[in-house]
């Protein structure tokens, strides 16, 4: 995280290490993989328009810091306190803030995502002007910190949280979102939009010649493997428009995806680079992310017909058997006084308002019942393999 507010944007090489190709974008693209050097709003001029499928942005918190902070044992806190985060007002704030994120609109695609992190300094003035340049938040998800730097003063409760903003372009736009990724990450459980994760430490925690932390703010790897898993996949494009010490760049690489990032200051950029050289790529064989039925390609109930996975006349039963209905030559169900599709009759013998045929409908074979959503999954099988 550190403010790009001038110099000349260069681009700092990158080279890929033979990542998938993105849909819609030439993987030898120059600024594949790069990260650009300089203010981050005139850097991405150089991008084409609508070129980008993800956006994790960082930007200075305008901490506001009034004096030195001290432990107990008056040591003091490397805190942030360097230029970049400095701002002369609220107001120069919300412009540099409206500025870099009209950058971003640009070059984010109609169906792309961002996320933005803040604390309470300035995650509200962010979200504000995203909804004033036309974004739509889908969620606000918040970072709860299991190692959280206490309060040494002792007048405030301690800040043991971050609020990321999850928004799309527009209303309408049909953002990535691999629920069922997330789901099987999580034991099988909704992601909730509370995470628990610990702060940047240990080995992670990248150290200048003497000892000291290269970068104030660096985010954990932890952190970005979620935001990525969650909103992106693999070929898709990933922009950082506060680069920092690469940690967006190192997952992206990491997960299979193409990373550009933009930074003002050499020595992160220096940082980043080393850094990024040292990941190893997943194998694409296991970047594979687990899809929902509804991500999956639409197959009508007569498909099963015209492929002989049904026969006209066949049977099919509820899954106690207590329902029985006749498969009729259109891909209707005939059930005593009912019929229509396998979702009208089966929620009619039910007495429901909805039913989902595909598994309340079950087809006996070799005197076990399965629910016809097998024929459908075996129909889109021999489709792939096509």
């Amino acid at each position: 995280m550190s403010v790009q507010r001038i110099g000349v944007p260069a681009v700092a090489p990158h080279p890929s290490r033979a990542l998938p190709a993105t849909p819609g974008t030439a993987p030898s693209a120059a600024w594949l993989d790069t990260i650009l050097k300089g203010d981050c709003v005139a850097a991405l001029e150089r991008l084409p328009k609508d070129s980008v499928d993800l956006v994790f942005a960082d930007p200075p918190y305008n901490l506001q810091l009034g004096g030195d902070l001290h432990r107990p044992d008056q040591s003091k806190v490397d805190a942030c306190d360097d230029h970049w985060d400095q701002f002369a007002s609220f107001e120069a704030y919300d412009a540099f803030t409206r500025a870099w994120l009209m950058a971003v609109r640009r070059v984010l695609k109609p169906n792309g995502g961002l996320w933005v992190i803040g604390s309470y300094h300035n995650i509200f003035r962010v979200g504000s002007i995203l909804q004033d340049l036309g974004f739509w938040i889908l969620n606000d998800v918040v970072w709860l910190k299991s190692n959280p730097m206490p309060n040494f003063r002792g007048k405030r409760f301690t800040n043991a949280h971050e609020t990321m903003i999850w928004a799309s372009p527009s209303k309408d736009a049909k953002y990535t979102f691999n629920y069922e990724a997330l789901k099987t990450f999580n034991d099988d459980l909704q992601m909730r939009s509370d995470w628990h994760l610990p702060i940047c430490t240990g080995a992670e925690r990248l150290k200048d010649g003497e000892g000291q932390k290269v970068h104030p703010t660096q985010k954990p790897e932890s952190l970005l493997y979620r935001v990525l898993l969650a909103s992106s996949n693999p070929g898709d494009v990933v922009l950082d428009p506060f680069f920092g010490t690469g940690t967006t760049g190192a997952v992206a690489k990491r997960l299979g995806r193409h990373f550009v990032g933009v930074e003002r200051e050499q020595d992160y950029i220096d940082a980043a680079r080393a850094r990024i050289d040292a990941v190893v790529p997943t194998e694409e064989a296991a970047l594979g992310v687990s899809q929902s039925k509804r991500s999956a390609p639409r197959v009508p109930f007569g498909n099963l017909l015209e492929v002989g996975l049904l026969d006209p006349g066949a049977r099919l039963t509820c899954p106690k058997g207590r329902h029985v209905a006749t498969v009729r030559a259109d891909g209707s169900l005939a059930c005593g006084p009912h019929n229509g599709s396998i979702h009208k009759v089966g929620a009619l013998v039910q007495g429901l308002d909805a039913c989902n045929g595909w598994t309340f409908w079950h087809v006996e074979a070799n005197g076990n019942r399965r629910p016809i959503d097998t024929l459908r999954d075996a129909f889109r099988k021999a489709q792939a393999a096509a």
